[in-house]
């Protein structure tokens, strides 16, 4: 099977999403206490990296780690944390960043896990949101980019831990 790349969403447009996406972060928790900022692990590490550079606070900054994909291109049925957040989440500000909510299963399970943690108020930034594909229904209150379909990799998304490091969004094709 060979695989062809497409690049769909520029480094440039990237950039300057993502500082709009801070702002629009930025005034939703302006006069509040700082959130615990969430990075999902570790599609979201680039752009949970280049967000939180951009904020007027100094969020905590915490890591989860879930298992969904594996080596495969469609979500797994069994999910599992690999790695936890250190830190109380009760009666604190709650903002949880992922590259990408798809089908909508990890990030429900996620939230789930986090809500019952009781935290003061829970919200999710995505780089990109895939309403169309949602089999669970989750809410992304901070959207960068929604996008059909198409699998997606770069700027922190993976095809079987490859091509994180593209500075953009692409498409692979398979053949």
């Amino acid at each position: 099977m060979g695989e062809m790349l497409r690049e769909v969403i520029g480094e440039a447009v990237v950039a300057a999403r993502v500082a709009e996406l801070a702002a629009e972060v930025a005034r939703h928790y302006d006069g509040a206490d700082p959130p615990v900022a969430i990075c999902v692990l570790k599609g979201a590490v680039y752009f949970f990296t280049d967000l939180t550079r951009h904020f007027p606070f100094s969020p905590q900054l915490e890591f989860v780690r879930i298992a969904s994909y594996g080596a495969g291109t469609a979500p797994g049925a069994d999910l599992r944390f690999l790695v936890d957040v250190e830190c109380p989440l009760e009666g604190r500000h709650v903002l949880v960043v992922e590259d990408i909510v798809d089908t909508g299963r990890t990030t429900a399970r996620l939230l789930a896990t986090f809500s019952a943690r009781k935290p003061k108020s829970l919200r999710m930034c995505a780089l990109i949101d895939k309403p169309l594909r949602r089999e669970v229904d989750v809410h992304v209150d901070f959207v960068g980019f929604t996008s059909r379909d198409g699998y997606l990799i770069g700027y922190g998304m993976d095809y079987a831990e490859r091509y994180r490091q593209l500075r953009g969004v692409w498409e692979m094709q398979f053949s």
